[in-house]
């Protein structure tokens, strides 16, 4: 097993170890997204739930196939790679008991390279998907924080609802996360276990090579650039989950979640400065803020954090990765990846 498994494994055997996954034997699960940040945390912990002797058929969908360094992650792995908005890949997916929609973008560069097909993944999509799901089967979809936008007073909760218009910069991705979850609420409406999972900021090992979102651009500036050069002051604020802590709040929300919208976040709060600081201290390199405003991206939100009270009291959900020992990991993950594709 090489390094970049081993580290990945760790943390699904923790995950894995909170989890009753009883209701998994002998059923088929389909996950969407298997090779982005979630969808490897999602595979990992099946594999150990698998090693504790649950008979589950994973199906796996990735834009990408599989990362080499990561194949320990998809043995026994029904891999179908494609995209998911071309119709025949989507209708080529089997029926399944247990479904996770975690398919899309989280990076705001990527996710607004192509408007059309990040509304189509979680609209369209989502409904064809719902399509796949078994007679009394379950259904999770992965939507974002950003259908918060334009909010003034975090932190969020989920009877909260977003101001913004349908010409802000990011409405691809932000209304295309609402009208999933209308989807999903569609189909609770005649009885379907389908919920939402509002996500922000999940970060850790499992990335790959030229992710673009903040934290993981800092640590590759970092280790490849020997140092990290900010486009602005780094005042906004940010409240990161570490990817275990999320994956193990979305297996509750699929398992024993009863209300149709549940916040997945964290609560290791810092300003994008600090953060870029932090790493720079870890990696010993200097960190440089410029002189003048280059101004942030277009339509990035000045502070993201939700309320984590609901999954505290149905799951009791205390305890979290710090923001220290989850960039450990990071940081260990992207030293090793980078060094493996040299």
């Amino acid at each position: 097993m090489n390094q970049l498994t081993e580290i990945i494994k760790r943390d699904a055997s923790d995950v894995a170890g909170k989890i009753d996954f009883k209701e998994l034997d002998n059923k088929t699960i389909l996950i969407t997204g298997a090779s982005g940040l979630l969808g490897t945390y999602f595979l990992a912990t099946l594999q150990e739930f698998r090693s504790k002797g649950i008979a589950v058929k994973i199906v796996a969908s990735g834009k990408t196939p599989f990362p080499k360094e990561l194949h320990d992650l998809v043995k026994n792995v029904k891999f179908i790679s494609g995209d998911l908005t071309n119709p025949e890949i989507i209708s080529s997916l089997p029926k399944a008991d247990y479904i996770i929609h975690a398919a899309g973008y989280g990076q705001p560069g990527k996710f607004m390279e192509n408007p059309a097909k990040t509304i189509a993944l979680n609209t369209t999509c989502t409904i064809e998907l719902f399509k796949k799901l078994k007679p009394g089967g379950k259904f999770l979809f992965v939507s974002s924080s950003e259908v918060y936008s334009g909010l003034p007073k975090p932190p969020y909760k989920e009877t909260e609802i977003g101001t913004t218009n349908t010409d802000h910069p990011r409405s691809c991705y932000i209304e295309g996360k609402r009208c999933g979850e209308a989807v999903v609420n569609t189909y609770r409406a005649v009885g379907v276990l389908g919920k939402s999972a509002r996500l922000s900021l999940a970060y850790g090992p499992g990335t790959k090579s030229g992710d673009a979102r903040v934290l993981n651009s800092f640590i590759y500036r970092g280790i490849v650039e020997k140092k990290i050069s900010l486009a602005d002051h780094g005042e906004a604020k940010r409240t990161y989950c570490y990817v275990t802590d999320a994956v193990e709040i979305m297996w509750h929300i699929l398992f024993d979640g009863t209300d149709a919208i549940y916040n997945v976040g964290g609560n290791s709060k810092t300003t994008i400065g600090k953060l870029a600081k932090k790493i720079g201290s870890y990696l010993h390199v200097p960190v440089e803020f410029p002189k003048t405003e280059a101004g942030a991206q277009k339509g990035a939100p000045a502070d993201v954090s939700l309320d984590m009270s609901k999954a505290k009291k149905q799951f009791a959900k205390t305890k979290y990765v710090s923001l220290d020992e989850g960039l450990g990991k990071t940081i260990e993950w992207q030293k090793a990846l980078y060094l493996n594709t040299k």
